[in-house]
C-alpha cells in the first residue's frame, strides 16, 4: 500500500509559487499526519528561514527529523526539498523593492550609517512588507462578516496573552473611546476564568494569538466558544489552534526584522474590525 505521504496521493502537480503553496495547505485538500502538519505550520509562521535555512537547521528549528521536511516536499508534489525550498527563495526574491536595495547597500558601505539608523530600516522595511502581504491577501468578505458578528454583540470580550496583548489592550483602549462595551481578557489577579463564564451568545470575542501560542488564550477561546460565544481570530497559520471552520479567523504574518516581529500588520486588522464595528453601529 502507498505511504500516506506519497506525492502521487495528491492529484495535484507541485505549487509554482509560496501564494499557490499556502492556499493549497490553507484549502483543506492535503490531510497531512501530525509530523508534516508541524513541518507545514513551521514553514508558513517562518518562510524566510525556510528560504535561508539549511535542511539540518529548518529541522532542528521545527522540531522534526530532516527526513520529515524531505516527505513534506513530496506530499507536495515536489521532487524534494531542494525544489520545494526554491518556491520559498522565490517569494523572498519577489518582496526586494528599492527600500531593500537601500538596506543592503547601507549594510555594504558601512561607517555611512549609525546603527540606530540600521535598525530604523530594518525594523521600518519588515513593518512595511508585513502591511503589504495583509493588505494583498486578505478577504475583505471575511472582514465584512467579522465586523457585522462584532457589531452586533452586547459585550466584545478581548482575548489575548504575551507579544499579542498589546493589540487587545489597544483595542479595548480604542473600542472604549468609540462608546463600544468591551471586556479586556487579561487580568492580574487571575480572574479570567470568572470573567469569561459570564458570555453568552449575545456576546462576540475577539482572539489574538501567534507562534507559539499561549495555552491561556488556548483554553479561554475554547471556553467561549463551549458557550456559544461568536469567535473571530486573527492567527499567523492555518495549522494554528485557534484556526477552525467554524470560527472567522484571519492570516497574518509579520516579517521578522533579526529574529523580532513586530505587529503592525496585526494591529492594522484589529483596528479595521474596531472602525468597522463602530460605523456600522452608527449606520
Amino acid at each position: 500500500m502507498p505511504s500516506s505521504v506519497d506525492a502521487r496521493l495528491v492529484g495535484a502537480t507541485s505549487p509554482g509559487t509560496y501564494a499557490e503553496l499556502r492556499d493549497r495547505l490553507a484549502g483543506g485538500s492535503i490531510k497531512l499526519p501530525r509530523r508534516l502538519q508541524q513541518v507545514a505550520a513551521y514553514a508558513l509562521a517562518h518562510p524566510d528561514d525556510v528560504a535561508l535555512g539549511t535542511v539540518a537547521k529548518i529541522a532542528e528549528d521545527a522540531g522534526v527529523q530532516p527526513s520529515a521536511l524531505i516527505r513534506f516536499a513530496q506530499t507536495l508534489g515536489f521532487s524534494g526539498f531542494t525544489d520545494l525550498q526554491a518556491v520559498f527563495r522565490e517569494r523572498l526574491l519577489s518582496q526586494v523593492t528599492n527600500y531593500d536595495e537601500r538596506l543592503m547597500s547601507l549594510r555594504a558601505t558601512g561607517g555611512e550609517t549609525s546603527k540606530a539608523g540600521m535598525l530604523l530600516d530594518g525594523l521600518c522595511k519588515s513593518a512595511t512588507q508585513s502591511i503589504g502581504q495583509l493588505h494583498a491577501r486578505i478577504d475583505i468578505d471575511s472582514v465584512e462578516r467579522a465586523t457585522r458578528i462584532l457589531a452586533d454583540a452586547e459585550t466584545i470580550y478581548l482575548v489575548a496573552q504575551r507579544r499579542s496583548f498589546p493589540i487587545t489592550s489597544y483595542l479595548s483602549y480604542a473600542l472604549g473611546k468609540l462608546g463600544i462595551r468591551n471586556i479586556l481578557i487579561g487580568s492580574a489577579v487571575g480572574t479570567d476564568p470568572e470573567t469569561i463564564s459570564f458570555a453568552t451568545p449575545r456576546d462576540a470575542a475577539l482572539a489574538i494569538s501567534f507562534t507559539p501560542y499561549a495555552p491561556a488564550t488556548i483554553a479561554h477561546t475554547r471556553e467561549l466558544g463551549d458557550a456559544g460565544v461568536p469567535l473571530v481570530v486573527i492567527t499567523d497559520s492555518p495549522f494554528s489552534p485557534l484556526a477552525s471552520d467554524s470560527r472567522i479567523w484571519f492570516e497574518v504574518v509579520e516579517t521578522d526584522f533579526q529574529g523580532f516581529r513586530s505587529l503592525s500588520a496585526s494591529m492594522a486588522l484589529a483596528m479595521t474590525l474596531a472602525l468597522g464595528v463602530a460605523d456600522r453601529r452608527q449606520g
